[in-house]
Formats: structure tokens, sequence, C-alpha cells
């Protein structure tokens, strides 16, 4: 706990405006872990970083019942990177205690959602299959205000798929909700630095390489972007912001 609180502590002072908190990994090939296991992990944790710090804080849960338990800790926002599909249970939670609900594009779990990268056009399908999952947000009792939503990159699409997808981010625009973009330091981006070897691109590379992405990014109508260095991705808005106000000027 007193770690967590660390560096949490350090993520604030670096410019993060909000801490997500998670206590199952979603990596390729990643096992499962029990709710309990899960609840372990992140309610106190939870608790501790909103009342110590008080800072604003998402649950990183694909649970239903984790999600329920992480708000009534403190926590604002839900964020599923299944989309709602893994707990059908997950939307009413967030009708139910007025959460803002991040909805990912997703197609499987860990162990298998490699297997299901097959698409035609690869920007079109995830921005239809993400209004399908606003739709049942919505059906659910949802409020629009309530929702963001998210490509889902990493999950269920290969290297070339993630960058057509990142390059086409309009498609997801035209939806009318609000983004997060979560590249940081994921295989498509240590891909294109080490094609040979991307496994092992260092995390300073990677984090990098996730500034750049952000940087040109902010060209486009992003709510926020999930990273882990958050100083550097700091630098490179501030870097962007100075050039569009001297534009202005």
């Amino acid at each position: 706990l007193d770690a967590a609180l660390d560096h949490a502590r350090v993520l604030q002072i670096a410019g993060a405006d909000i801490i997500d908190i998670g206590g199952e990994s979603t990596r390729p090939g990643a096992s499962r872990v029990s709710l309990a296991e899960e609840q372990a992990r992140v309610l106190p944790v939870i608790e501790a970083i909103v009342t110590q710090l008080g800072a604003k804080v998402s649950i990183d849960t694909m649970n239903a019942e984790t999600a329920r338990s992480a708000v009534a800790a403190g926590a604002s926002i839900i964020n599923d990177v299944s989309g709602g599909l893994a707990d059908p249970g997950m939307f009413q939670v967030a009708a139910d205690t007025g959460a803002t609900i991040i909805i990912s594009h997703w197609r499987g779990f860990s162990d298998q959602m490699d297997t299901l990268a097959t698409y035609d056009d690869v920007a079109a399908e995830v921005a239809a299959e993400l209004k399908l999952r606003v739709g049942a947000a919505l059906t659910a009792g949802v409020k629009q205000t309530q929702i963001v939503v998210d490509p889902g990159l990493g999950f269920a699409k290969d290297m070339q798929q993630n960058w057509k997808l990142v390059a086409r981010l309009e498609k997801l625009e035209e939806l009318g909700y609000p983004i997060l973009v979560g590249a940081s330091r994921k295989r498509f981006i240590a891909g294109v630095i080490e094609p040979e070897e991307p496994a092992e691109v260092s995390n300073e590379r990677r984090d990098l390489a996730t500034a750049v992405l952000t940087a040109l990014l902010l060209q486009r109508k992003i709510w926020g972007v999930r990273v882990h260095n958050v100083l550097a991705t700091s630098d490179a808005i501030k870097i962007v912001a100075a050039l569009r106000d001297a534009e202005q000027s």
C-alpha cells in the first residue's frame, strides 16, 4: 500500500489528472485472477489514494462487482477494457452509480485475443462494434454524458491493424463521444523501433515513442491518454501547447 501511494504521488506531481488502478493484467496470454484477489489488490489502494492524495481514480476492471466496490471506495471512473462484454452487469453498475464508463473495443480475453484479429477495414469495424457497445450501455440506463470510448489498441489487433486504427481515429470521432487512447509501451510501438526484436525494446525507449505519438494525437479530439511515464507525456503536451500558442499569437 505504501509503495502504491508513493507511486501515485509521483504520478500526480508529474501531471497525471487521473490515477488508473487495476488488479488484473490484460497482457496477451495473461491468466485471469479471482474476484477476491483482484479486490484485495485494488480496493485498499483506491481508498488510500482518494482519501490521502485527493486524486481522481479510475478502476481498471472487467468485473461488475469489483467496479461497484471500487466506486464505493472512491473511484469515479470505470475503465472496462472489455467494453461490458466480459461481465454483462458492468453497464448496470455505471447506470446505478453515475460513474464515467470507458468503453473499449474488445473481442476476447488475453489468452485468445490474438486469434481474433481479423478485419476488412479495422477502423470502420472497430467504430461499428463500439457503437453497438455504446448502444447497450444506453439501453442499460447509462447517460450519454457518462460515456468515453477507447479503440482498444493492442486488443485483438496485430501491429499493422493498430497503426491503421491510430491513423484513422476520425472514425471513432464520428460516434460523438470523448476518446481515450492507451498506446503506452505496447507491442506495436516496440515493433516499429525494433522490428526484429520488439520484446528487447526498453521501457525508456517505449516511453519516448509514446510521448511522440501523444504529441501527434493532440491534433485530434482526444479526451485522454493512458500512459506509464506521465512526465514524458506531460512534457510533450506542453511543447505542443507552446507551438499552438505561438501560431495563434
